[in-house]
């Protein structure tokens, strides 16, 4: 079986969307924020609801900081350290996360669009996370749940999540538009009603995901690994399955159409051609 994380890959990062970013000297510690509301970064700190947009720029120890509502867009969190943190409902539009360690941290509802995670640890920290309260850790650890790293319903639309650990996410009605998932493991991953419209899938390990519902119109997922994967009505229209390994997948209601199968033919069943792609075929990906 083919292991995509066994294999070093460059990616481009997708560009970011939105605005520009405003003028001003980075800040790399220190006090955070505006107004009346400010923080001094550190590990366990209570920095929620904190505004730094586009010049903040940290890369060390922020284990278990809760930044949920902060609005950090454009931040530089190079290889920072996020473990256990809480992240709901944080801004972080274009920030890059390249390396960082995200694992244990709540990420729901995050605003992660055009963000660069690519090499970051997003997956379950081993062995379980500490149970933080207040900021402060207690002893001992706790089994990580089946949904730990939490993304669901997130914000993910052109972010670079390229050769990342996703195993058994939770990524449940999340926008990932665009996004760039290419080489990373998406094995049991949940991916419900997901938004994977136009998203760039080469070679990603989504064995067992469920893909219930998801859209993946325009999607390219060429050369992936998808055995056992629930598709049960997902939307394929015009997305690229070539050289794909799909069995043993359940295909009960997707919707066909103009679908690059793993034999690299086309479903159209309006002009004669097949109407679903088998579950077997030519590929490279068992």
């Amino acid at each position: 079986m083919r292991l995509p994380l066994a294999v070093a890959c460059t990616t481009t990062a997708i560009a970011l969307a939105g605005a520009l970013p405003a003028a001003g000297a980075p800040t790399t510690s220190g006090t955070i924020g505006t107004g009346g509301r400010t923080c001094v970064l550190a590990a366990g700190a209570d920095c929620h609801g904190v505004a730094h947009r586009w010049t903040l720029s940290h890369h060390g120890n922020l284990n278990r900081i809760n930044l949920r509502h902060a609005k950090l867009a454009g931040a530089d969190l190079k290889g920072v350290r996020l473990q256990g943190a809480d992240l709901r409902n944080t801004d972080l539009r274009g920030a890059d996360l390249r390396f960082a360690d995200v694992r244990g941290a709540r990420l729901r509802h995050a605003n992660l669009r055009g963000a660069n995670l690519s090499h970051a640890k997003l997956s379950r920290l081993p062995g379980g996370r500490k149970v933080a309260h207040g900021g402060q850790a207690a002893t001992g650890y706790t089994p990580g749940p089946s949904c730990d790293p939490n993304c669901q319903g997130a914000d993910l639309s052109g972010a670079n999540l390229s050769v990342v650990n996703l195993t058994g996410a939770n990524l449940t009605g999340a926008n990932l538009t665009g996004a760039n998932l290419s080489w990373s493991v998406l094995t049991s991953a949940n991916l419900t009603n997901a938004n994977l419209t136009e998203a760039y899938m080469a070679a990603a390990y989504l064995a067992g995901a469920n893909l219930t519902g998801a859209n993946l119109t325009l999607a390219v997922v060429s050369d992936a690994v998808l055995t056992g994967a629930n598709l049960t009505g997902a939307n394929l229209t015009f997305a690229n399955l070539a050289l794909s390994n799909l069995t043993g997948a359940n295909l009960s209601g997707v919707l066909w159409w103009l679908t690059v199968c793993p034999d690299s033919t086309p479903t159209n069943p309006t002009w004669g051609g097949p109407g679903a792609c088998p579950v077997t075929g030519p590929f490279r990906g068992a």
